[in-house]
């Protein structure tokens, strides 16, 4: 989702800082669609939930792009478990990256993104659908959900809009592995509209979230999931 976002951004007229962690070469890959748009491009690793990586990655964006206008965090993990079951080491992590590394992320883009941009966190509609064995997983979006708004009060009189768009099951990668096909088609059934979300359905409203014409919508969670919820 973070790759397809990106592209699009870079395709607004976006130049483009890529932050990962683990393949390089997906990084790489990524950097490449950016820069087949015509835009700058440039990824740097960094652990989101750690507070002086993360603050060495905006430091290493400005000094590649001189400041920066938005901020789209998209990390997060899931272990899927009912929570009788769930290891307290998955629901530690769970927290650690999805809650901590949301924290630790917009604490910096704050601070750094300048005066008329946005900041967008990634959040989930399993937040209102509360599936089982997700309950780790939706509560540390839940706090997405709540930070979002909070932050956007927070920056009152710096005309920064700060909002989360919340996807429905979405057809990734990571999403694509770690299903079923009887599951992908069982979800694909639920939203009205028959399917399941494409990457690109959530980096058009990311688009339109950042964009000129969606300056009036701030401090919301956007739910985009074809009316699953």
């Amino acid at each position: 989702m973070g790759r397809v976002i990106a592209a699009r951004l870079a395709a607004d007229g976006f130049d483009v800082a890529v932050a990962y962690v683990g393949s390089i070469d997906l990084a790489d890959a990524t950097v490449g669609e950016i820069k087949g748009h015509g835009r700058r491009g440039a990824a740097f690793a960094a652990d989101i939930a750690d507070s002086g990586a993360v603050s060495a990655l905006f430091d290493a964006a400005e000094d590649r792009f001189g400041h920066l206008d938005t901020v789209v965090h998209t990390a997060g993990i899931n272990r899927p478990a009912a929570l009788t079951d769930l290891d307290l080491a998955d629901f530690d992590e769970i927290h650690r990256v999805n809650v901590r590394g949301t924290f630790v992320v917009d604490q910096q883009a704050a601070q750094r993104v300048r005066d008329g941009g946005s900041i967008v966190n990634v959040s989930s509609s399993m937040v209102r659908v509360a599936p089982p064995a997700l309950g780790a997983y939706a509560a540390s979006k839940s706090a997405v959900d709540t930070l979002t708004r909070i932050l956007a009060k927070e920056l009152r009189g710096r005309d920064i809009t700060v909002n989360a768009v919340a996807p429905g099951p979405t057809a990734t990668a990571a999403f694509l592995n770690s299903t079923s096909a009887e599951e992908q088609e069982q979800l694909a059934a639920l939203p009205p509209l028959g399917r399941l979300g494409r990457p690109d359905d959530i980096a058009g409203v990311v688009s339109f979230l950042v964009g000129p014409t969606g300056r009036w919508v701030n401090g919301q969670v956007v739910y985009a999931n074809g009316g699953l919820a």
